[in-house]
């Protein structure tokens, strides 16, 4: 059976396929995240997610299923990326707050020449938030690697978050129940 190499430095996708038990190495290599202008947002994410799956190096690339994800945060229609800053990282949280928004999970799957692409969209509603309540997030947790400048499984996701529709994990940076039946599909 070939090895699982998970394209992702995210300590979370990390914990998620650990959590699902499944034996992989991580491999990241630097990626370029542009995309072209005119993809929806589910297409800018899975775009990432396949640049990041094609710059695993062969031979590595040929022994080896790769997973390589990329999430993005949707608020309207602006695409919230990773802060900064720390105001920049405020301001973010201070345009979700009282809002809801969409987090949007590309996955790629590569087997060799096979492949599987998907995008997973869950929706998220936060309580309104005072300027305290996120100034004490951002300076405590430093959300500057989280795309939309939050982790829902943090301090705010606990005490901000009023509702969720869709996949928890998938806002964590990982649709793992997803993943798991690709894989199977691959046949691992």
């Amino acid at each position: 059976m070939k090895n699982i190499i998970l394209a992702s430095q995210s300590p979370r996708r990390k914990q998620l396929l650990e959590w699902a038990e499944i034996p992989f190495t991580i491999h990241v290599s630097a990626t370029d995240e542009s995309y072209p202008p005119g993809l929806e947002p589910t297409e800018i994410a899975v775009f990432i997610a396949r640049k990041k799956a094609k710059a695993i190096p062969e031979p590595l690339a040929a022994q080896s299923i790769i997973i390589a994800a990329d999430t993005i945060v949707v608020l309207g229609e602006a695409i919230i990326g990773k802060p900064v800053h720390r105001e920049e990282a405020i301001s973010m949280l201070l345009a979700l707050s009282g809002e809801k928004h969409k987090v949007i999970t590309g996955v790629v799957i590569r087997n060799g020449d096979q492949e599987i692409a998907f995008a997973d969209s869950t929706e998220v509603e936060f309580h309104a938030l005072s300027e305290e309540q996120i100034e004490f997030y951002v300076d405590k947790y430093k959300p500057y690697d989280k795309a939309g400048s939050y982790a829902i499984q943090e301090w705010i996701g606990v005490v901000g978050i009023k509702h969720i529709k869709g996949d928890f994990y998938n806002v964590m940076g990982l649709p793992v129940s997803r993943v798991v039946k690709a894989l199977k599909n691959l046949g691992y």
